[in-house]
């Protein structure tokens, strides 16, 4: 299956529907807890003008399998730090997290928005491909790939692990969660 995949930077309104529809299919409420817990889950339900912005200028990585989505992740600069309430804390606190000897906030990086890879493709190297075609087209422009991700998706940690993510931050929210900010790097050291 890997063999038939294609990756690009998501371009138009149909592309951001596509990657919508996975989106919300894999939103916390409508999923099982087992599911939850063995294939991990999205946080953030995007509205079209936040995925549209945010696809601007540094389009979204996808995947896809002819005209089937197969996953996506999604550019979300540090300017949209005040558009999605529900990542006030992390950029607030990403500010402050210490990065390569200095605060992320002294760095070129990008929040990878959210990652989502279809059922049937999961296990197949999409995950992956999706972050080489971000490493690709971003490492001109940006040092790093940032994210965060709740402890209680071991599988999404192991992935990020997987292609290279490094721990450089735990911490656990005001409501209990506990979450881990990784960073991958995209310019090649000199």
């Amino acid at each position: 299956m890997p063999n038939t995949i294609t990756y690009r930077a998501a371009t138009g309104d149909n592309d951001l529907q596509a990657i919508m529809q996975l989106q919300k299919i894999n939103l916390p409420a409508k999923i099982t807890a087992e599911e939850l817990k063995k294939q991990g889950f999205v946080t953030v339900d995007h509205d079209m003008e936040t995925l549209r912005d945010m696809n601007t200028p540094f389009g979204h990585s996808t995947a896809w399998d002819g005209n089937t989505l197969a996953g996506y992740a999604l550019v979300m600069e540090t300017r949209f730090r005040d558009r999605i309430p529900i990542l006030f804390p992390m950029f607030e606190l990403l500010d402050g997290v210490v990065c390569q000897g200095k605060p992320l906030q002294e760095w070129a990086y990008f929040v990878m928005g959210q990652v989502c890879v279809a059922k049937p493709y999961r296990g197949s190297g999409v995950f992956a491909g999706l972050y080489r075609d971000m490493q690709e087209r971003l490492s001109g422009d940006f040092d790093f790939i940032v994210t965060e991700i709740s402890t209680r998706n071991p599988r999404s940690i192991r992935a990020h692990e997987k292609v290279g993510f490094q721990n450089i931050h735990e911490y656990t929210d005001p409501w209990g969660e506990h979450w881990v900010v990784v960073a991958l790097g995209l310019r090649t050291k000199t």
